[in-house]
C-alpha cells in the first residue's frame, strides 16, 4: 500500500510537470512561428523592409522596443493578466521577426536552414538533459548569467570596435552560455510546475514566462551559430 501511495504520487507529479512544460513549450513555438512568418512578411514587404532597414534609428529603435517588452514582460508579469502576458508576447515575437529578417539578407537559405537544424537538435538535447538530470543546475545557471553579462557588455563594445576577431569570441561564447541556460531554465520550469494550477490564471502567467526565457535562449543560440557557421551571401 505504501509503495502503492509512493508511485501514485511520483505519477502525479510527472503529470503537473509534464502538462505545464508541454504549455510552456506550446507557448514557445507559437513564439518562433510569429516571428517566423513576420520576418517572410518583412522581407516580402517593400515598404516594411525600408522601415526596418532604411535608417539606422528605426533598427535600434525596434531593438529598444524589444528589449523594453522583454523587461516589462519579466518585471511586471505578476501584475498583469494573462491575456495582457499572451499579447505582450506575441507583440515582442513579431518585433523580433521584424528584426531578423535582415539574416536573409546577409546568409544563404540553406546555411539558415541548417544552422536551424543544429540549434533544434542542441536545444531539445539540452532541454532533455535539464529534464530529466537529478543534479542541481544552479550554479550552473548563476555561473552562464554572468557569462551572458559578459556577452552584452562584450556585444555593446564591439559595436564600435566592430572587430572580427571579437565578434568570433563572442559568438562562441554565446553558444556555450545559452546551452547552459537551456538546461537550466527547463530545470528551472519543472520547478516551478509544483506552484502552478493547470489552467488557471497563475499558470498561465507562469507558461507565458518560461517560454519567453527558452524563446530568448533558442534564438540566441541560433544567431550565435549562425554567425560562427552561417555562409554568407
Amino acid at each position: 500500500m505504501y509503495l502503492e501511495t509512493n508511485e501514485q504520487v511520483r505519477h502525479d507529479i510527472a503529470r503537473i510537470q509534464q502538462a505545464f512544460l508541454t504549455k510552456v513549450y506550446g507557448w514557445m513555438m507559437l513564439g518562433l512561428l510569429v516571428t517566423t512568418l513576420s520576418a517572410f512578411l518583412t522581407l516580402s514587404n517593400e515598404s516594411i523592409l525600408e522601415f526596418v532597414f532604411s535608417s539606422k534609428i528605426s533598427f535600434y529603435g525596434l531593438i529598444i522596443a524589444q528589449f523594453g517588452l522583454v523587461v516589462f514582460l519579466s518585471a511586471r508579469i505578476q501584475q498583469m493578466s494573462s491575456g495582457t502576458a499572451k499579447f505582450t508576447f506575441i507583440l515582442y515575437s513579431a518585433l523580433t521577426g521584424l528584426t531578423l529578417s535582415s539574416i536573409f539578407l546577409l546568409y544563404t537559405g540553406d546555411s539558415i536552414i541548417s544552422v536551424f537544424a543544429i540549434t533544434s537538435l542542441t536545444f531539445g538535447a539540452m532541454a532533455l538533459y535539464g529534464y530529466v538530470t537529478k543534479r542541481d543546475l544552479t550554479g550552473v545557471g548563476q555561473f552562464m548569467m554572468m557569462g551572458l553579462f559578459g556577452v552584452v557588455i562584450a556585444s555593446v563594445v564591439n559595436i564600435f570596435m566592430n572587430s572580427d576577431s571579437l565578434g568570433w569570441i563572442i559568438s562562441f561564447i554565446s553558444v556555450i552560455v545559452f546551452t547552459g541556460l537551456t538546461a537550466y531554465d527547463v530545470q528551472k520550469m519543472k520547478s516551478m510546475a509544483f506552484v502552478m494550477t493547470e489552467g488557471n490564471e497563475v499558470a498561465t502567467k507562469g507558461a507565458i514566462i518560461g517560454a519567453l526565457s527558452l524563446y530568448l535562449d533558442f534564438i540566441n543560440l541560433f544567431l550565435a551559430l549562425l554567425r560562427l557557421l552561417g555562409r554568407r551571401r
